[in-house]
């Protein structure tokens, strides 16, 4: 791999990064809305937090691809 495509992949998983850490933000706040609110229908709040889990699952391996690898 040349090292441009190098810079062009990990500005491309950065960008991915950024973009489910913020979108686990916005799952974080809808959960804590739904407890404000009163009654929770427990399905939604079920798959909020199931999603919330896929998106912390995908951060991890993005951060672990970002991580160079190293030779003790």
């Amino acid at each position: 791999m040349t090292d441009k495509s190098s810079e062009d992949e990990l500005k491309s998983l950065r960008a991915e990064l950024e973009r489910l850490r913020e979108e686990h933000r916005d799952l974080d706040a809808a959960i804590e809305a739904l407890h404000q609110v009163g009654p929770v229908d427990q399905l939604q709040l079920q798959r909020l937090k199931k999603r919330k889990l896929t998106l912390r699952d995908r951060i991890a391996q993005l951060d672990d691809m970002m991580t160079p690898d190293i030779i003790a």
